[in-house]
This record gives C-alpha cells, structure tokens and sequence, in this order.
C-alpha cells in the first residue's frame, strides 16, 4: 500500500544568497534615479542662471527741420456740409438716376415720383383758365354789340325818339358786360394760381441735387413708398440719397481740456490718414468749439486743409484718397517763431521716446544695446515732442535704446531683444 508523500516546506524557502541580491538591484535603481535627478536639477539651474534678461528697444531718430509738435490727437474726416435728400411729398418712387459713388452736380436729377395725379389736377386748372379766357372774348364782342346799342339809344333819345327808360336799360347791359369781363379775368387769375400750385405740385415730384458732391448713401428704390414724415411703419423711405461735398471735408478731433490751451485758431497742423500713414497733409486749426464734454472732458477742434507752400490750391475732393469718416492723426505745431528761437539756442541731435530715458539722482542717462550688451550712456535732454524727447547730445540718429526693462538693468549685462 502507497503513502501519499508529504510536501516539502523547505523547497519555498529563499536562500540567503537570492535575498541579498534582490535588495542590491533595488538600492541600485534608487541611485540611478537619484543620479538623474540631480543632474535634471543642475540643468535647469543653469538654464535659470544663464538665462537672458529680455527688454523692448526702439531706434533713435533724427529730428525732424522746421516746426516742432506740441499736441498729438486723432480724429476723424468730416464734411462740412452733409444732406439727406427727402421728398417734400408722399408719394411712390418711379426713377432713381444715380448710384453710391455718383458724382453729382447742383441741380442734378436723381429721382422721379409718380405724378399721374397732380398731372390731372394741373390739367384741370389749365382747362379752367382756357375756359375764363374764352368768356372773356365772348363778353367781349357781347360788350361791343351794347356799346354799339347805347350810342344809338343816346342818340335816338336827344332826337325825342326813344325814352330814357330804352336809354337806361342799354346802359344797364353795357355796364353789365364790363364786369362780367372783369369777373372773368379775376378767374383766369385764380385759375393761374392754381396752375402754378399745381405746377409745384408736379415739381415736387422730381427730387434733385441741392448741391454739387458724390452719393454716399441710397436709400430708396423704384416701387417703394417715400415721405418728408416717418408714416406707414417700416415700409415708408423717408430720405432718398444722402450727398456729401467733398470740397468740405475738414478734420474734427476731441482734444482734452488738459491740453486744450496748447491750440488755437489757424494754428499749424501736420495730418495724416491711418490708411496712408506716410502721407503728411498740412492743416490748421479753422476754430475751437467754445464748449466742452462733460463726460468725456474733452473739446472738439475743427481743422481745414491748406495748401503747400509750392502748391496755390490744395483741395481734398480732387484726391480720391481723403473721404469721409476716415480715420485721421494730426500733430499740432509750434509757433515758427518759438520754433527757430529753440533750434537757434539748442539744436536737437536725436528724438528717443520719453520712456527710454532713465534718472540716477540728478543725472539722466539711456541703455544703448550693442551686440546684445548693454551700455549705459549719460544724456542732456531738450524739450518734448509728443511721445518723444529731444537728446541735446549723449546719443546719435538710428542707436538702439532699450524703452522697456526691468529696474535691475546695468551696464555689460546681457540682454535679449523681445520680439
């Protein structure tokens, strides 16, 4: 008879020998990634300290000759004179003759109503009129045949023949006749009347150009209902064409009340358009609205364009460039005057913007950066232009500034230009 064999306990056991290895292999992997880790940490020390301080630059520039900006605003392009075309009457639009973008001149057709009924009216008055006048010539010839009858009754009634009542009575149709020839000019008069009412009428039918300018605006069509006054909801037009003159067009430009005393009438202007930014108009101030914006706190200037000094006339509407409601900045000017008197005392070398100008104490002085090395360089300053400062000596045309840094800059530190 078979035993069943026991099992043998001592085969699961795990030598000395295995145990130690396995620990070994474990500290092993913790030293390697220790390892690792270390050197992951020193890279990104290194990459920290080694890094580079970025600051934004910007370019000194050469002054420009001649007067100098003491107020920098932005505006818009707007026409002096502006009109929405409307009907005097109600009525349905039958023509339309022009197209935005038309040119138009004074007087100049660009619409149509339907007519049909005051053409019937004036019809009427005509035909009332012919039919005074043809009265007239009846009563006339009536008038002359009695005439005629009352010579012959006065005649008759000295010779004894005839009575006086005969007399009277063809003095009495005589005289008749006269005021019924002037009773019916009067109606011809009134039916005149009424013909140039009427004629009026017609007229109003036909909207023309008040002015000579270009069609910004159409606002009406062939078929659809227009008025003087907003009736019949939305399907009543109440303009049929907005004009505006060209020959008009001004700058307007809301300048603070801070600054408002820098400007004054017919005060130079340099402008220019945000769709041509290297095209400099010349301006001047035409007036300053005497009142200001509460809200904003701010004054509106008017400013006409001149022309150059080589050019006798200078008129926006010959240049299809200028239209308006386009963006616009202008520069207001020195006094000529006050201008050569400053260039003749300091003479600016160099404009750099007010923000790149740095103060140590009592000194002023700018970063200049050369192959990505910081300078320092100490500057005299002049006066302000707008955003930009005048360097009297220190610095040269076309050096790069540093504009943007932090407080820690100093001379020799490397630096990175921010793009």
């Amino acid at each position: 008879m078979a035993t069943t064999p026991k099992p043998d306990l001592a085969s699961l056991r795990i030598h000395d020998t295995k145990r130690t290895s396995v620990g070994s292999g474990k500290r092993w992997l913790w030293i390697v990634l220790a390892l690792i880790l270390l050197v992951l940490v020193a890279a990104a020390a290194s990459a920290f300290l080694n890094r580079k301080t970025e600051v934004q630059v910007a370019s000194s520039t050469k002054p420009a000759t001649g007067p100098t900006g003491v107020l920098n605003a932005s505006g818009y392009i707007t026409p002096r004179r502006r009109a929405t075309i409307a009907a005097k009457i109600t009525g349905r639009v039958t023509g339309v003759y022009f197209d935005e973008g038309t040119r138009v001149t004074d007087g100049q057709l660009l619409a149509t109503l339907d007519d049909s009924d005051v053409r019937r009216a004036l019809d009427s008055a005509k035909a009332d009129r012919d039919s005074s006048q043809a009265a007239i010539a009846d009563y006339e010839v009536q008038l002359r045949n009695a005439e005629i009858g009352l010579r012959r009754a006065e005649q008759l009634q000295k010779e004894g023949v005839q009575t006086q009542e005969f007399l009277d009575n063809a003095r009495t149709s005589a005289d008749s006749l006269r005021a019924k020839i002037v009773l019916a000019k009067q109606q011809v008069v009134a039916a005149e009347a009424r013909i140039r009412e009427q004629q009026q009428a017609v007229d109003n039918c036909t909207i023309r150009a008040p002015f000579a300018g270009i069609v910004v605006s159409k606002d009406a069509q062939v078929g659809e209902m227009v008025s003087p006054v907003s009736a019949g909801g939305g399907f009543t037009r109440t303009g049929i064409a907005t004009i505006v003159d060209l020959h008009s067009n001004e700058i307007e430009v809301d300048v603070s009340e801070s600054y408002i005393a820098k400007v004054r009438n017919d005060q130079g202007v340099n402008a220019v358009l945000d769709a041509y930014p290297d095209w400099t108009i010349p301006a001047k101030v035409r007036t300053v609205i005497p009142t200001a914006d509460r809200q904003k706190a701010t004054v509106k200037v008017r400013i006409s364009f001149t022309a150059p000094d080589h050019v006798h006339l200078f008129d926006p509407a010959a240049d299809p460039r200028i239209l308006p409601d386009m963006g616009v900045k202008v520069t207001f000017l020195e006094d000529t005057d006050k201008s050569k008197k400053h260039q003749d005392k300091s003479p600016a070398v160099a404009l750099v913007p007010q923000k790149a100008v740095r103060q140590d104490n009592a000194s002023k002085y700018v970063f200049l950066v050369k192959d990505g090395v910081l300078e320092r360089r100490a500057v005299t300053l002049g006066s302000e232009r707008g955003s930009d400062v005048e360097i009297l000596a220190g610095l040269q045309p076309d050096q790069t500034v540093v504009v943007s840094g932090p407080d820690t800059l100093r001379d020799g530190q490397a630096v990175q230009i921010k793009q």
